[in-house]
């Protein structure tokens, strides 16, 4: 949840260290040498035999090279694109237009193609300029990508609806971000040739509840595609109950502007959710400049985070209440069975996303159907659960290695 690009990182940069100790298993890993002679334009230009068409999920309206990125990295060798896309809205059904950005390592592709790794990333805004694909290293994700990549992973990463495109962000909606993931993955194979079926999504806090989503959604709404797993650190699966603590005074420090940000991307997209209605006192003042993302007011808006109290978000009337509570409950998870094996790693001292909500998620699920495992850490909050175990995990699944079940 956390908007601060720093502490967004902290559930990702355990790729960095743990891919180089545990070595994500794939047959053929890239040949990494550079590309002699080869120039870069100093601005995107189309992706040379990408697929640009049709009408479907996951189609391609643009794919274009990412120089900012290349040239932040370093890697000229590297095949990158940064894509326009078909999607679907998920509580309309309605077409929609989603950005992202996409990744191949260089080299030939093993046979079946490159498996892909899905990312679903955290927060990092609700306006179109706060897209990970704008900024030159992915708002601080470029190090994950580049670990898969060496590891012999292609990846593919939504920016969510309403991030990079027009179209308004529907934040805590875990079922459109799903969507928005499993449509990545055909933009990848759309983008780029030697891609393989097989993909996994992961993902962490908003991020988390996407790749759970994608894992439901992904038997029904993408059935040429294979799904061998799903990760979600910390998910914010369901936060309705937020509601709950804003009527009760009870927010946490981290739950204040995070509770901002849902009920301005609601007020956004349901005119009958009204911000003055969760608003007073510094909340009211500093409402617009703590839902920026812009890098350069991180300082300001830490400052204006701490004027905060739980007493100004307290929902006006019971209606009110009713109301966001009742569309926050329609976005959350879960609705229906897993397609393929879910693992969840989450803190009992999470101060964005309270541990029993998630524990209750866990066992709808369970009674849903699907084979899940979790791992609920004493002591550890939103962003320092120990997730290294995901990535064995993830190379599992890619290996075809039976899971238990630890659903009842």
């Amino acid at each position: 949840m956390p908007t601060d690009p720093r502490r967004r990182r902290a559930l990702w940069i355990a790729v960095v260290v743990v891919a180089a100790v545990v070595g994500l298993v794939v047959a053929v890993l890239p040949a990494w040498g550079s590309l002699a002679g080869d120039t870069r334009a100093e601005e995107p230009v189309a992706i040379e035999g990408a697929q640009v068409g049709g009408s479907e999920p996951g189609s391609l309206l643009s794919a274009t090279t990412m120089p900012k990125f290349l040239e932040a990295t370093s890697r000229r060798d590297l095949k990158a694109a940064r894509v326009v896309y078909r999607s679907t809205n998920g509580d309309t059904g309605a077409q929609t237009t989603v950005s992202g950005s996409v990744f191949v390592p260089d080299g030939e592709p093993p046979p079946g193609g490159w498996p892909v790794v899905a990312l679903a990333h955290g927060t990092t805004g609700l306006d179109e300029e706060c897209a990970p694909s704008l900024t030159k290293d992915l708002w601080g994700l470029s190090d994950p990508v580049l670990n898969y990549l060496k590891s012999g992973y292609a990846v593919a990463m939504t920016d969510y609806q309403g991030l990079g495109e027009d179209g308004g962000h529907p934040y805590m909606d875990s079922k459109t971000a799903g969507l928005n993931v499993i449509d990545s993955v055909r933009a990848l194979r759309h983008a780029f040739t030697g891609i393989s079926d097989r993909w996994l999504a992961f993902g962490g806090s908003q991020g988390g509840g996407a790749a759970w989503a994608a894992d439901e959604l992904a038997a029904s709404y993408a059935p040429e595609l294979n799904l061998v797993g799903a990760v979600a650190n910390s998910p914010a699966a369901d936060v309705a109950g937020i509601v709950d603590k804003a009527q009760a005074d009870q927010l946490s420090a981290d739950q204040m502007p995070l509770f901002l940000t849902i009920v301005e991307s609601v007020a956004r997209l349901h005119p009958d959710v009204e911000r003055g209605d969760f608003r007073s006192g510094a909340a009211a003042s500093y409402w617009v400049p703590l839902l920026s993302c812009n890098p350069e007011t991180s300082t300001y808006r830490a400052a204006q985070k701490k004027r905060l109290t739980p007493a100004e978000f307290a929902p006006r009337t019971a209606a009110a209440a009713d109301g966001l509570r009742s569309v926050l409950a329609g976005w959350a998870l879960p609705h229906g069975p897993l397609s393929a094996p879910l693992s969840v790693d989450y803190g009992a001292d999470d101060t964005f996303v309270d541990a029993t909500w998630t524990t209750d998620a866990i066992a709808k699920q369970c009674a849903l159907g699907g084979v899940m495992q979790w791992d609920l850490q004493p002591g550890k909050g939103h962003g320092d659960v120990d997730i290294s175990g995901q990535f064995t995990w993830l190379a599992d699944r890619f290996a075809g290695k039976p899971v238990a079940n630890q659903c009842p």
